[in-house]
């Protein structure tokens, strides 16, 4: 078999793609980001925005993508408590990989 050169496109590592997927791919996560691509929302806007999500599961999946470094959460000091979410720098680096992901969907779904 003849040795060929390796493309680019080749050379892209499963393991790294795999690993940014699970990173936005839980319950909810891929649509919370695109929803805070779009600014700074409160827990019960994000909450009304997403029919048939619970409350637990929104909390849950927040967690995560704070912990992940792509959500940021701000506590205010007030009474009642005010708290709202927003993309750091590397969650708002993910707006290529969801575009691609848009136009990737519209085509083939």
């Amino acid at each position: 078999m003849p040795n060929k050169k390796r493309t680019k496109q080749e050379e892209v590592d499963p393991c790294l793609v795999e690993a940014a997927l699970k990173k936005i791919g839980g319950k909810w996560k891929g649509v919370i980001v695109c929803r805070l691509l779009f600014g700074t929302w409160r827990f019960n806007e994000l909450l009304r925005s997403l029919p048939g999500c619970t409350q637990k599961v929104l909390t849950t999946q927040l967690r995560e993508l704070e912990t992940d470094g792509i959500v940021r959460r701000k506590l205010f000091p007030e009474i009642p408590p005010r708290v709202e979410y927003s993309l750091t720098d590397i969650g708002r680096d993910l707006l290529p990989m969801i575009r691609a992901s848009c136009e990737w969907s519209h085509k083939h779904l």
